[in-house]
């Protein structure tokens, strides 16, 4: 299937789900969020991320977690899932996010959660 969004043509691949645009700097587009299929159970982060590269995408950041919470919450069970993102303060320490209420927390890295896999299609 092929979409069309504000100009911007690309292809959506069988499993995958367009789940919408992350604003830049000054409200300036920067890319659009695709949710690729599958998800990682019970992974540490550093197997998180490899799950993701595997799948071809990669983990979401929190800006990006909390737009596939409003527009593809259903997409994920009401659990805690990684982010791509490392706590600035404290290595040891990485940001997730829990579908149940959209809550987003630091945990330790060797912690098990879920993860979901994301691709980026560049606005130019």
């Amino acid at each position: 299937m092929m979409i069309l969004v504000d100009e911007v043509q690309f292809e959506i691949h069988l499993g995958e789900l367009y789940a919408g645009l992350i604003l830049g700097k000054n409200e300036h587009q920067s890319h659009h969020l695709i949710l690729l299929p599958g998800e990682a159970r019970r992974v540490n982060w550093e197997t998180a991320h490899q799950w993701a590269q595997d799948s071809g995408g990669d983990l979401p950041s929190r800006r990006e977690l909390a737009l596939l919470f409003a527009n593809r919450r259903e997409c994920f069970q009401d659990r805690w899932y990684w982010s791509s993102e490392k706590h600035p303060a404290n290595s040891l320490y990485a940001w997730n996010q829990f579908f149940g209420t959209g809550t987003q927390y630091d945990d330790h890295v060797s912690n098990q959660m879920l993860a979901r896999a994301v691709r980026r299609v560049l606005v130019e």
